[in-house]
């Protein structure tokens, strides 16, 4: 790594910065860049950096708690790749690229089984097979799992396969921007969150693996320092085009907390696994009703995951919820040893607060989960901006409308494997980043950067960062209107203002990295609004209360660019059709009976 700096004495001011060449860089370092090093690694590339923004092996993948898509047949030998596509296309109300969806299901399987080669610690039947549980809206049980912390298993088998094939990694990176002339990307840069030194990589290559956004809700399942846009923000803002940022799944069972409790406060909106429901946990109000089977008599707690969000937030707006603004889910009617045994991680995390799972129920209501939006991307991953591809939460295509559950990390894998196979053809080297990408790129945001920190502005940082999510929940969240949405427009451009005048502390601050992150999520958040606005009909996690009707017209992807007049633009393009063996699996109508597991 070499020091730079700029000799031009009209740029005296310039802060010094390290260069690497390098001819694959991978930003993030969760499970689906992992896995597409780990693809480049295995095919001879030897050229490459995974940067992380944490320490190593950790990373957002470790919250997937309840288990991985694939159509192994354990338990039910009648599954298909073809049905779980259909399962896909369903849940995703057809706004899904069928192709992506493809790429994902034929693979899984073979993903499944290569984990486990690995040393992935699965659950197991009694005969030793890879055991699978029931997920919502899945025809037949196909989700894999570790107990309840399936992503933890899955991050930790590929960072000790990265380690055996000697991988390099770089630890507690920020990248703030992409050296990028909206045709072919050259590298990028950022700093170091420990030392706070500035970085520039020249790189030919750029895969973004940055996770989503669905944390610039002010209820949600991450880390309030991760998912807040950055990896779409990024690629935007390299020329890349943002498709169905509009559909933003809500979990029906996050943590509903009193929220005056210090103890409790934290834990507001975390992840209730979906694996509580699929073991048979049940839903009920504050009456005792078992309130799904108004809703959805067949599938019933295991319905797609916007219905029972729906249905959680009519109990509770109709009076029936719980003083802490949800309901309650029950698993206690199965014994202390199987809730341990099946869900270990839930029934310490309770228990840790003093609720014990398996004598009393626990209170759960909608909370912000996953991204179905992001990066517009082909069929290997890659941008229309030449060398910049997006793979995992980051990028959109796989899930529709709304995400099938346990499908997120089936895509990492998958697409961290068809990204990895097409990199590998293209690698010749770091290349050679322009001088005047350097000059009127880097150079210009290292002296912004420098501009930022110990910046005395009028607005705390975290005041801005958190009126920004509450903003996207109440104008963006679970329930959409016209007035709520142009209002919102309004209010994200109070934000903007607020953000340009931030009272930033040093580099290797905290307030300094929610800084940064406050700029993506104006972008991710002008990106769901828009595309909230213009799509007037309801569609999966797309809820409109004054177009509460799917209308077929809609069946086309929204996609959102950046232009050079006027900021960002949209527009839409019809969705494909899927393959014939797809469309048989369609046809013969397979679905889920919830009652066999009672």
């Amino acid at each position: 790594m070499s020091k730079s700096g700029n000799n031009n004495t009209s740029m005296a001011q310039t802060p010094e910065f390290d260069r690497r060449d390098i001819s694959v860089l991978v930003i993030g370092a969760g499970a689906a860049g992992a896995r597409a090093a780990i693809e480049l690694a295995e095919r001879g590339v030897e050229d490459m950096l995974v940067l992380g923004k944490r320490d190593h092996g950790d990373a957002h993948t470790t919250w997937a708690r309840g288990g991985i898509n694939g159509a192994l047949g354990t338990h039910d030998p009648e599954d298909s790749w073809e049905i779980h596509a259909a399962d896909t296309l369903n849940e995703g109300h057809f706004l899904n690229d069928p192709g992506k969806v493809e790429t994902v299901t034929k693979q899984m399987p073979d993903r499944l089984r290569e984990l486990d080669e690995w040393g992935m610690d699965y659950s197991r039947t009694e005969d030793g097979e890879i055991d699978q549980r029931f997920f919502g809206a899945q025809s037949f049980r196909r989700t894999a799992f570790a107990g309840d912390h399936t992503g933890e298993s899955i991050l930790n088998t590929l960072v000790d396969r990265a380690k055996e094939l000697s991988i390099p990694y770089q630890e507690n990176v920020m990248i703030t921007k992409l050296l990028s002339d909206g045709d072919q990307v050259y590298g990028a840069v950022g700093y170091d969150m420990e030392s706070g030194d500035f970085l520039l990589f020249n790189t030919g290559t750029v895969v973004l693996a940055a996770g989503g956004y669905a944390a610039a809700y002010n209820r949600h399942t991450s880390r309030d320092d991760e998912n807040n846009g950055d990896g779409p923000a990024l690629a935007y803002d390299a020329g890349a085009e943002l498709m169905d940022m509009e559909f933003v799944q809500f979990h029906p069972t996050g943590m509903a907390v009193d929220e005056t409790d210090p103890e409790w406060e934290p834990w507001g909106g975390r992840l209730v696994t979906e694996a509580v429901r699929g073991e048979g946990g049940r839903l009920y109000n504050t009456e005792g009703e078992r309130f799904m089977e108004r809703y959805s008599p067949d599938q019933m707690e295991l319905d797609a995951r916007d219905v029972v969000a729906r249905a959680i937030a009519e109990e509770v707006s109709e009076g029936r919820g719980t003083e802490n603004g949800g309901v309650y889910l029950d698993i206690s009617h199965k014994s202390k040893e199987f809730i341990q045994d099946r869900l270990p991680r839930m029934y310490e995390r309770f228990d840790n607060l003093g609720v014990d799972m398996s004598s009393e129920p626990v209170e759960v209501a909608p909370t912000s989960h996953y991204g179905m939006g992001g990066v517009a991307v082909d069929d290997h991953g890659e941008t229309s901006v030449d060398g910049l591809f997006a793979i995992g939460e980051t990028m959109a295509g796989v899930h529709g409308a709304n995400r099938l559950g346990g499908n997120s990390l089936a895509e990492t894998v998958a697409f961290g494997v068809s990204a990895g196979k097409q990199i590998t053809k293209r690698v010749d080297g770091p290349g050679n980043v322009p001088e005047h990408i350097i000059n009127d790129m880097a150079i210009p945001q290292f002296q912004d950067l420098a501009a930022l920190a110990h910046r005395d502005g009028s607005h705390d940082v975290m005041d801005v960062f958190t009126e920004l999510q509450d903003m996207l929940w109440e104008h963006a969240g679970l329930l959409r209107d016209e007035q709520r949405l142009r209002a919102g427009l309004d209010a994200l451009d109070d934000v903007r203002e607020k953000a340009a005048d931030m009272d930033v502390g040093p580099v290797p601050s905290r307030s300094f990295e929610f800084a940064l992150d406050v700029g993506f999520m104006l972008t991710a958040a002008e990106a769901i609004l828009r595309g909230a606005l213009q799509r007037n009909e309801s569609r999966g996690a797309h809820y409109r209360i004054d177009h509460t009707e799917k209308d077929a017209e809609w069946q086309r992807n929204i996609y959102a660019k950046s232009a050079d007049v006027g900021g960002m633009t949209t527009y839409t393009k019809p969705v494909g059709t899927p393959s014939k063996p797809v469309q048989e699996a369609l046809d013969e109508g397979h679905e889920l009976d919830y009652h066999q597991l009672e």
